[in-house]
């Protein structure tokens, strides 16, 4: 139970932390298309999130998979560039999630290769690697339902209290996003 709980809290540092701002625009990126009534369907998607990055952290882990840091320092922001755009050329919330769901576990895929070089060191010479990996992702998924309640509650705010409408609230945080990302991604560019 030791092993989970320092994974877990490795886990919910990699969403959390003010070093997962990355991540956490990702997040934002998914979650701002949705109300805060589609919660269940937004915990489904950072769900999916979760599985791509699992499946590349423990494939890396296992050493069947290898990307270099500087590649997946620069295509993370890309994705949360994509996305964005996604957003902002969609003009309009989603209603058929499919989409969005591709987008969460296909990038999932790339994000789990940013925490991949470090952890796995630590698991590397641990003997419990399955609640290693196991302890991580719960941490990191319960990360994750933090950041969308955050969001989707700032939403409510937004969109109920102060009117905005849903469309320039999509708009305006997805544009947000693409700018800040895009600018880590050339500031990330690995050649």
């Amino acid at each position: 139970m030791n092993d989970f709980s320092f994974y877990f809290i490795e886990g919910w540092k990699h969403i959390i932390s003010t070093d997962a701002l990355d991540h956490q625009l990702f997040i934002l990126a998914l979650a701002v298309v949705y109300t805060f009534s589609d919660w269940k369907k937004v915990l489904i998607l950072v769900t999916a999130f979760t599985i791509g990055h699992s499946l590349t952290l423990a494939l890396s882990v296992l050493d069947l998979i290898r990307v270099s840091s500087p590649w997946v320092e620069f295509l993370i922001p890309v994705t949360i560039v994509l996305t964005a755009a996604w957003n902002i050329f969609n003009g309009k919330p989603v209603k058929n999630v499919n989409t969005n769901y591709f987008l969460a576990l296909g990038f999932g895929l790339i994000h789990g290769l940013g925490f991949a070089n470090s952890i796995r060191m630590m698991l590397a010479s641990d003997q419990s690697l399955g609640m290693g990996l196991f302890g991580f992702n719960v941490g990191l998924e319960a990360g994750q339902v933090v950041v969308v309640l955050i969001i989707l509650l700032l939403g409510k705010v937004l969109l109920e209290l102060v009117k905005v409408p849903q469309r320039i609230y999509i708009f305006v945080v997805s544009l947000a996003v693409l700018l800040f990302a895009a600018k880590m991604a050339i500031e990330r560019v690995p050649f």
